[in-house]
């Protein structure tokens, strides 16, 4: 995501390597680059143009200002701070506020292969388990092959309710219908996910204008491809002028993107990004922060996510109980499958690091797969429940029978074993160490708090 949008502005600071001061040219030169990486990136010229104008009056302003801070550090922050107006300044929540005996409506629209029935399932997983709603979806696609099979799975693997009518081929029908059976059976929420259209497919956009005038949303999102590029930003411009909607969706952040999509939306269209998508998986949903995207596009980071969504997967009883485990050097096989479980419902391996400051440039050339960890879990989950419990006992016969039934190599299984142990004995080291300890307890009291 933002790959190569993130590498031309780095080099673009590079102009104020070694000055003491920012002058004219060296903004100049700076902006140049600035443009062109923006451009190339599938920004609009024009827009691409009125931000480095911005960001030069903020620049040639500050010329006696901040001493102490270095030209390009300033010229990071202002270009950060630009980046993040052009994205909208500040996140923007999505309304699911019903009334007394109504359900809250939210309607789902976009173009064909856009990710809307995914992204309704991970919209019906957010609100039910960060707002605790009771949820229910509505299959309005009733074109699509598979549709309404395909948001049956979705629903059932986040918990939520199914309102389908398989015969029945009319959404407007099908949508009042589900609103009905929600405010029967107390539902909270009620998301309606409609069927991919076209722009310039009057048939289906007066349909969607149909549904959205039947139903009355509270919320109405947009689904947008980001890998689409411009294109997404034009084809959100013209769904809105039609449904007047409230808000973007950005799919697919986590394919060949150039990111002008992203950049441009809310500057275009007006309306406000509030959710990005980074991956298939259903935990692979996050509200969009500008300032945080701005911070990720710039190399810097985003350690606020990172701990939120590390948070989100905190359990203080689970934490207390491994602590005691590590403190008297007990901590086994089947601790570390169960934390690297955690780990992957984080999301996506390679996105979490690149939410870590540095980490991203550490990791440029890196390919990070989640199937990393699958020859790891092979291995655990071919020892006996004995073994896992007890990491001591491990000879060699009992590694080459676990090699045998992983089908992993001997040096494989010899390699893990050592790094278990080397991991194991560390954390016991730190777990003693009085710092770390009244480190531990500070975050055990933030858990506490939440």
């Amino acid at each position: 995501m933002f790959d190569n949008l993130s590498d031309r502005l780095e080099g673009a600071f590079k102009t104020f390597t070694g000055d003491n001061k920012i002058t004219e040219i060296n903004v100049a030169s700076s902006l140049k680059e600035i443009r062109r990486a923006l451009v190339g990136a599938d920004v609009n010229y024009k827009i691409a143009k009125e931000f480095t104008e911005n960001v030069k009056a903020k620049a040639l302003g500050t010329e006696n200002v901040l001493k102490a801070v270095k030209p390009g550090q300033l010229m990071v922050k202002i270009v950060q701070d630009e980046l993040t107006e052009l994205m909208g300044g500040q996140s923007v929540g999505i309304n699911v506020k019903g009334s007394p005996g109504n359900p809250a409506v939210v309607l789902i629209a976009g173009l064909q292969g856009s990710g809307k029935t995914t992204f309704t399932g991970k919209l019906a997983l957010h609100l039910k388990e960060k707002r605790k709603l009771k949820v229910l979806v509505t299959a309005c696609d009733v074109y699509r092959p598979a549709a309404i099979d395909q948001l049956t799975v979705l629903a059932e693997q986040v918990g939520a309710g199914i309102y389908k009518e398989p015969d029945n081929k009319n959404p407007v029908e099908i949508a009042l219908s589900a609103i009905g059976h929600a405010q029967d059976n107390k539902y909270d929420v009620v998301i309606v996910d409609t069927a991919g259209r076209l722009s310039v497919d009057e048939k289906m956009m007066q349909e969607i204008a149909d549904v959205r005038d039947a139903i009355s949303p509270n919320e109405t999102l947009f689904v947008v491809d980001s890998m689409t590029g411009q294109d997404a930003v034009n084809t959100a411009k013209a769904f809105n002028d039609r449904i007047n909607y409230d808000g973007v969706v950005l799919t697919k952040l986590d394919g060949d993107t150039r990111g002008g999509a992203a950049l441009t939306v809310k500057y275009t269209v007006g309306k406000p990004i509030k959710f990005i998508s980074t991956g298939e998986k259903l935990n692979t949903m996050d509200v969009f922060h500008p300032d945080r995207m701005a911070q990720r596009i710039l190399g810097m980071g985003d350690v606020i996510s990172f701990v939120e969504r590390a948070e989100a997967q905190f359990d203080e009883e689970e934490a207390k109980r491994l602590e005691k485990k590590i403190k008297k050097n007990k901590f086994d096989f089947n601790d570390f499958l169960g934390q690297l479980n955690q780990l992957k419902k984080m999301g996506d391996i390679k996105s979490l690091l690149n939410m870590i400051p540095g980490m991203k440039k550490m990791m440029k050339d890196v390919d990070i797969d989640n199937s990393a960890f699958s020859k790891v879990e092979a291995i655990i989950q071919s020892m006996t429940p004995q073994e896992r419990a007890n990491p001591g006992l491990m000879s060699l016969s009992r590694k080459k029978r676990i090699a045998r039934g992983c089908g992993q190599g001997m040096d494989d299984v010899n390699r893990f074993i050592k790094q278990f142990d080397q991991m194991a004995k560390m954390m016991h080291k730190m777990s003693n160490n009085p710092a770390m300890a009244g480190m531990g307890g500070s975050m055990k009291s933030r858990g506490r708090r939440r």
